[in-house]
């Protein structure tokens, strides 16, 4: 490979990033390493490509993306629902709070369709704009800003207790 050097800088500088993109778009630790892992045996066959064109970020980004909606429509998994519904999760400043909470929205995340988890993922964890986030899904605006009006219905009634979380981002 060309430049093997400089694909591993930019491995070192943003695994962390994109690690919690995929995680979020995937839902798990280990369906986000396949994600990263894909995206990245992609991304290193043209490195050279891809540095030369300014952002190699948002090519990983865009894999990410198209990697897990093709993971989806090889497989589709059903929704499952529980018993009972999660207590309030404290938003206070205490480390158990924060875990309760992000237990909370990893499960809301995971409910949601795949389109509507990337576009809330792309837009309030990856923080791109509409425009940005309609060029990774190879959609249009229009379609990013109501799937995001529908993620974010989605997720008042599935986890009401991340409402002062939602607010921020409306």
């Amino acid at each position: 490979m060309e430049d093997e050097e400089g694909f591993r800088e930019f491995v070192r500088a943003r695994l962390p990033r994109l690690s919690r993109a995929a995680y979020l778009l995937a839902g798990g630790h280990a369906q986000a390493e396949d994600l990263i892992q894909a995206a990245l045996i992609k991304t290193a066959t043209h490195w050279s490509k891809v540095s030369r064109a300014g952002d190699p970020e948002a090519y990983v980004r865009k894999i990410l993306y198209h990697e897990h909606v093709r993971s989806w429509r090889r497989r589709r998994f059903l929704e499952h629902t529980t018993a009972s519904v999660p207590e309030n999760a404290a938003v206070s400043g205490d480390e158990t709070g924060r875990a309760e909470l992000r237990v909370v929205l990893e499960q809301a995340l995971a409910k949601l369709t795949k389109r509507q988890r990337a576009v809330v993922v792309l837009r309030y964890f990856e923080d791109l704009s509409e425009v940005e986030t309609a060029q990774v899904m190879r959609t249009s605006v229009g379609t990013v800003k109501s799937q995001t009006s529908h993620a974010l219905g989605r997720l008042r009634v599935l986890a009401p207790e991340l409402e002062d979380v939602m607010e921020v981002w409306s």
